[in-house]
């Protein structure tokens, strides 16, 4: 009944639109919104007066003179309506001669007193009609240029909503009906015809969210307030789909609830977002618990939010106890009024610091310690505390009171000393390079940090202001090139340690530098003048494509810092023939890519260790001296070199030299294919240790319309494969527990069952790297994309 309640409710309201329809329709016939030709107008015209004349001459023949004038006033209304009044005065000149023409006898006799006067009498009302059709017609267009103005207008409202993802609705409590607007029932996926009421929206909605989403509804009605839950929607053809409503009771006069109204947003974009900062942050403690130095975070004031593994086993105390431990309770008590004056300074002066003094261990042992803090700043500049970094330097000053105490007794036992003194000189080499990677690992914390500062400033925003689309959009960009640099950072930390080995392919060195164009320029900032010269054309050099855009962004950064705002950064290409050994360079043809700025410039001094590990001209705390040394070893690992040029203020030119390869560059040579859509349905064995990337390359997987079996090492993945023999692929982690690796998994099925495909995959690329790359699996580098995991499948498959 109530469903009956709500057709004849719509029916009024259908039959006016079919009403407003044929309206709009015999309007825009006869007054045409845009003035017809003047042809149309006279045709128009003059068939008007023969209508006329045809019912004068049908009904009353060519005698007499009564009704001459009558049947000229329709075609005067009609004519005036479709052409306007220029055009109406044809039919009303027409008229006046025809009546004229029979008063007079066919031109025989004068008209009478009385016909002139009849005469005028017809002329006047031709003009009042000729007048009123005029205004009806202007009346008429009127409306429906508004007409038109508002159906563009609801368009527009529509498309508007579509883009932005928001839907109206309305709950009518009366009737029980629910009105969606169209952008709210795409959004959850309801058909655009169906008659929805209160009790069918629960269909739509995934059915671990009903429960909760039944109880916000009522809650609402009940307490007449206000609506506003988060959800999932039930079609997952599309993968996950978030829904955010809004919504308000809305009362009479009287204060009896009438209606709820609300939005949808569509916050599917954000939600995943979210879900991608999780895995980066994963990422990023992962990488500071892996760190030999104890790191932290604080806020001001010096409270710390955040410990790395280090940190907290230094302490020997629980994560939570570790973050709020007062760290004077723990220093020697000689050193602590110089620690804690140098601390209060350097944290005043919001400049990078250090210090050194003695620890009090968990264990109760003493050690020292030498720390390096740095101030953060938010995306707006305002100070949000220091990050730090210390690194355990007792057995350097170990070393270095050994080495005295040798010195000392060098006359009386010279034999032995030497040797002791050349251990105790090689102890020290040691905590040097421990210091030298404490640094390096500091800068590194910094960038995650600041990486931080971008993704969960962008997600605030967006969660402070859902509605406002253009700030989200930016926003959400915004995190996920964030996390996405923040994956570029670990490549090249692995890269820097040798543990990611180069993939060299014959590249378009112009077209690398191009599509690095955004990414360069970003780097560089806007205080600088940024110019491309490439004169490479099509030459290619065999190189690894994502080696040589880390080193062409050395390059520009070092640049950068190099040159005040305001200078200008110049990156040019062009072939060059050595015809003789050029220091580390043989004869032959090459590419060069150089950098030039505006800068201060480098002495010959400066020139000759530019390129050497851990040199910098820069201020302690500020260069990790790590920048010209990856250029130069990935020019030596590619066949080329490094040449730079340079004077003392006059700015400097740091090119790389790359042999030119013939070939036909991989990107040409292979046809795109999209492995996403050329999945063929298999089902896998997915042995991973890791619960969560073992739940997201799960999902991944199921997005390529496998379906997964699990196993959380190599002794469970032998037993699922004994019990199911409809396993077509195993994918892989090479780092797992129990003593046996993927890789020693992949060897015993290639043994026992040869013909089953395996991929093989990990985030660190030591260990059984080697054999991983030395057999016929397909391996995938953490973290990687959809697409990277498709290629992978289809690569492993045979065909």
């Amino acid at each position: 009944m109530r469903g009956a309640k709500v057709e004849k409710r719509d029916a009024p309201n259908l039959a006016s639109d079919e009403h407003r329809r044929i309206h709009a329709l015999v309007s825009a016939w006869l007054i045409p919104p845009v003035p017809p030709p003047a042809w149309r107008c006279a045709i128009v015209a003059l068939i008007g007066v023969a209508m006329a004349v045809l019912m004068r001459v049908a009904l009353l023949g060519l005698h007499g003179g009564v009704g001459a004038t009558q049947p000229f006033f329709p075609p005067i209304m009609l004519v005036t309506l479709y052409a306007g009044w220029r055009w109406g005065l044809v039919p009303m000149a027409a008229g006046a001669g025809f009546a004229t023409w029979l008063w007079s006898d066919q031109g025989a006799v004068p008209m009478s007193s009385d016909e002139l006067t009849t005469m005028v009498i017809y002329l006047l009302c031709a003009v009042m009609v000729l007048v009123a059709a005029e205004g009806l017609r202007g009346a008429m267009r009127g409306l429906a240029q508004a007409r038109e103005e508002r159906a563009e207008a609801e368009a527009r409202l529509r498309v508007t909503q579509t883009a932005a993802g928001v839907g109206p609705w309305d709950y009518d409590l009366l009737t029980g009906a629910v009105h969606m607007s169209l952008a709210a029932r795409r959004g959850m996926g309801v058909p655009d015809d169906a008659v929805i009421r209160l009790d069918d929206i629960p269909r739509y909605i995934h059915p671990d969210d009903r429960a909760m989403i039944q109880a916000q509804v009522r809650r609402a009605l009940k307490d007449f307030g206000d609506y506003e839950v988060e959800y999932r929607l039930a079609d997952t053809s599309q993968g996950e789909r978030w829904i955010h409503a809004r919504g308000e009771v809305v009362r009479d006069e009287d204060g009896k609830p009438i209606r709820m109204i609300g939005l949808n947003f569509d916050v599917t974009t954000r939600r995943r977002a979210e879900e991608s900062v999780r895995e980066s942050e994963a990422r990023f403690r992962m990488l500071a618990d892996s760190a030999p130095a104890l790191m932290w975070v604080t806020r001001p004031g010096g409270i710390r939010e955040f410990v790395n593994k280090a940190y907290v086993e230094f302490a020997g105390l629980d994560y939570e106890a570790a973050v709020t431990m007062d760290w004077r309770t723990r220093l020697y008590p000689e050193d602590l009024p110089d620690i804690l004056k140098a601390q209060v300074q350097g944290e005043a002066s919001r400049k990078p610091f250090q210090l050194e003094g003695r620890y009090r261990r968990g264990d109760g042992e003493w050690r020292w310690l030498k720390s390096f803090s740095r101030p953060r700043f938010d995306a707006s500049g305002a100070f949000v505390g220091f990050i730090g970094i210390a690194f355990d330097t007792t057995d350097a000053k170990q070393a270095e009171a050994k080495l005295t105490g040798i010195n000392e007794l060098l006359e009386e036992r010279v034999a032995a000393a030497v040797a002791e003194r050349d251990a105790a000189q090689a102890a020290l080499l040691q905590a040097q390079k421990l210091e030298a990677i404490g640094q390096l690992t500091g800068g590194v914390a910094h960038d995650f940090n600041n990486l931080l500062t971008v993704i969960i400033g962008a997600l605030d925003v967006v969660e402070r202001h859902p509605e406002d689309e253009r700030r989200r959009a930016r926003m959400i960009s915004a995190a996920l090139a964030a996390a996405r640099r923040g994956e570029k950072l670990t490549q090249h930390l692995l890269a820097f340690a040798r543990r990611q080995p180069l993939k060299p392919e014959v590249c378009r060195v112009d077209r690398l530098i191009a599509e690095s164009e955004g990414l360069l320029k970003r780097a560089l900032g806007d205080a600088y003048t940024f110019t491309l010269r490439l004169g490479g054309g099509v030459r290619s050099a065999r190189i690894d494509a994502g080696q040589f855009e880390a080193a062409l962004l050395n390059m520009v950064v070092n640049a950068r810092d190099a040159t005040p705002p305001g200078g200008e950064v110049i990156i040019e290409s062009r072939p060059v023939t050595l015809t003789r050994k050029q220091g580390e360079l043989e004869p032959g043809r090459y590419l060069r890519v150089a950098v030039r700025d505006t800068g201060m410039g480098m002495d010959a001094a400066t020139i000759a260790r530019a390129v050497e590990p851990f040199f910098t001209t820069k201020a302690p705390g500020e260069g990790t001296g790590l920048g010209l040394s990856q250029v130069y070893g990935f020019a030596r690992q590619s066949g080329g070199s490094v040449d730079i040029e340079s004077k003392p203020g006059q700015g400097a030119s740091v090119a790389l030299l790359l042999p030119i390869d013939e070939g036909s560059p991989a990107a040409d040579a292979l046809p795109a294919v999209d492995h996403v859509q050329a999945q063929v349905p298999t089902r896998v064995l997915l042995v991973e240790d890791d619960p969560q990337v073992a739940e997201l390359v799960d999902a991944m997987l199921h997005d390529l319309g496998h379906s997964v079996v699990r196993a959380g090492g190599v002794d469970e993945a032998l037993k699922r494969l004994a019990q199911d023999d409809d396993i077509q692929l195993v994918l892989s982690d090479v780092i797992m527990p129990g003593g046996m690796s993927g890789v020693d998994l992949a060897e015993t099925l290639a043994a026992t069952r040869p013909g089953l495909p395996v991929v093989l995959c990990s985030g660190y690329t030591g260990g059984d790297q080697g054999r991983a790359r030395a057999g016929d699996w397909p391996f995938l580098s953490k973290p990687f994309s959809l697409e990277s995991l498709a290629q992978a499948l289809a690569q492993a498959r045979p065909h």
